[in-house]
């Protein structure tokens, strides 16, 4: 039917010869595990062991300098600080690797120790947890950064640790110029950068949404860049007193042009993790009340749901089922 209705990009792609089965449902909905790809959960499954040769060899199938999300499977997993610096210092061949995995994590390490509460509410105790373990992630992202500067995956992670740290505008700008001179048509530096000119954090409103808007305008069709006006819509929601802020005719047209011609194009490109992607897409048209465009979105996730960027309600994965049934 989707594709009778949406023409050829209505139609699913190839069969992904690495996909994990998908698990039983719950009300339709399912939680995507290790990026959906065979390839990450054994990487995944390394890293919890503690094994950093199995670590290695898992991490082959990728290139981890340029793939946020599969840095980012690692980066979760509990108990990997406990045995990363080891790898650090005694693997001279594979140290950039092992620092740049060291980085990451001790971001996300140093992000539970804040937790998500309102500054005002952070313990002293847990700031200093905070700024000590985003110390320690810094210096070995700029070292990664050093022994492999084709990287960008250092430089992203660092715009997270600066954000953090409130290390202040020139330093930021600089980092950012660094990972779009890389890149600059990469997703997950954008995405940063809109929640880095939020004004909870250092921006003015509107800023983020033109940045977003400017940065996709330059996006070949079919690009996934196209998150990121996704992305700065749902921004804007957080920063409102207004839930019905986004439903207006405005932005549901852009919305439904913005996917038309990033995720939902023709010479879109699936990787591992693609469903995050689509729940963007999914949330930012749901809270503008968007109804020609959402149905499809949510067919092709076919129940796929993952923690971002729904962690923003309430209870996630409640909201993401209410939003599709009512798709």
């Amino acid at each position: 039917m989707f594709g009778k209705l949406f023409g050829r990009g209505g139609e699913r792609p190839a069969a992904d010869p690495h996909a994990l089965p998908v698990p039983r449902r719950q009300n339709g909905v399912y939680k995507l595990q290790n990026l959906g790809d065979a390839r990450v959960m054994a990487l995944v499954v390394a890293a919890e062991s503690g094994d950093w040769d199995a670590v290695r060899m898992a991490s082959a199938h990728f290139d981890l300098g340029r793939d946020h999300k599969v840095l980012g499977e690692l980066s979760d997993v509990d108990g990997v600080q406990d045995w990363i610096g080891r790898a650090v210092e005694k693997d001279a061949e594979h140290r950039a690797t092992a620092l740049l995995i060291s980085g990451a994590r001790h971001i996300s390490w140093g992000w539970e120790a804040r937790t998500s509460a309102r500054a005002t509410d952070v313990s002293r105790e847990q700031w200093r947890v905070f700024h000590e373990r985003l110390h320690l992630a810094e210096e070995h992202l700029l070292e990664a950064a050093e022994l492999r500067p084709e990287w960008i995956t250092p430089w992203r992670r660092l715009l997270t640790s600066g954000r953090g740290m409130s290390l202040g505008t020139a330093v930021n700008d600089t980092r950012l110029d660094a990972a779009l001179r890389r890149d600059p048509l990469d997703l997950e530096t954008h995405i940063e950068w809109v929640s880095h000119l939020q004004p909870r954090w250092h921006g003015e409103p509107g800023q983020a949404l033109e940045f977003a808007r400017t940065a996709f305008a330059g996006a070949p069709d079919g690009h996934r860049l196209g998150c990121a006006v996704a992305m700065a819509h749902i921004e804007d929601w957080v920063e409102s007193d207004d839930k019905s802020c986004l439903d207006t005719p405005e932005i549901q047209r852009e919305l439904r042009d913005v996917a038309r011609r990033s995720i939902l194009h023709p010479d879109h490109r699936r990787h591992p993790g693609w469903q995050e992607d689509f729940n963007i897409f999914a949330m930012a048209l749901s809270l503008a009340a968007e109804s020609v465009v959402a149905p499809r979105v949510y067919h092709e996730l076919d129940g796929a749901f993952t923690r971002w960027p729904w962690v923003y309600m309430a209870q996630p994965e409640k909201a993401y089922a209410r939003f599709r049934r009512r798709a």
